[in-house]
């Protein structure tokens, strides 16, 4: 809670900053002319699962998302196409924790797996800008992202029998975001705000048919937002 105050009071400053600009002297005015400019980003994200069911043996499935904030980082190179059109590539790590409780299993230990993941996210972005108005500039991003999670345990072989929870490495996300380019005297700051969606189902099946863990489920896919700051 405090990192969510502590963040959503820098990006509320930002937009203070960005939204008294009237009269300011205007920072950085040929920015936006360099054909190819680079950059880091800090932000949190709180990631869940978006869950879909299939007809299996067990009966009454639920299964109950419980994220937690994690944390993003990474670089950022950005290739001007237009005057409104800009090129990115954002590759970076993401961290998150989540809880997933298996309600239909009842109130047992094993009806609990705790999840650590770390990620490479590497989005290929297209920003669509607005015109600048004096030191601020709106703008639209979306884009298609490979991601390859560290803590996956997929080549693990033991499952939940085991007590392991197991998924897959490899998936690709798409995103779209808002946020807005704050142009001072020495840097670009961009605060924004992105949806992620996976396309791919992440779930690794456990070896024995009838699990009550992973039989059920049709679709368990990442859904997320992430509120980063880009400094270029």
């Amino acid at each position: 809670m405090n990192k969510q105050l502590v963040l959503l009071s820098i990006f509320l400053g930002c937009m203070s900053t960005a939204f008294s600009q009237r009269g300011t002297i205007e920072n950085l005015p040929n920015f936006d002319k360099k054909e190819i400019h680079y950059g880091f980003y800090l932000g949190i994200n709180q990631n869940d699962f978006k869950v879909s069911y299939k007809p299996s043996s067990i009966e009454s499935p639920e299964v109950i998302v419980h994220p937690e904030i994690g944390f993003n980082v990474g670089l950022i190179a950005d290739v001007r196409m237009s005057n409104r059109f800009n090129f990115r590539f954002e590759p970076g790590l993401s961290s998150n924790a989540k809880t997933i409780a298996f309600r239909h299993i009842g109130s047992s230990p094993d009806s609990i797996r705790s999840i650590n993941s770390t990620y490479l996210h590497i989005p290929i972005l297209l920003k669509m800008s607005a015109d600048r108005y004096h030191n601020i500039k709106p703008y639209v991003l979306a884009g298609i992202s490979f991601n390859h999670n560290f803590s996956s345990n997929q080549k693990n072989n033991d499952d939940n029998y085991a007590g392991e929870w197991r998924m897959k490495s490899d998936l690709f996300m798409y995103e779209v975001g808002v946020g807005i380019d704050i142009y001072l005297t020495y840097f670009k700051l961009s605060p924004s705000i992105r949806g992620v969606f996976a396309l791919d189902n992440e779930i690794k099946y456990d070896n024995t048919s009838g699990s009550p863990w992973t039989d059920p489920v049709k679709f368990m896919g990442t859904r997320g937002v992430f509120l980063n700051l880009a400094f270029e």
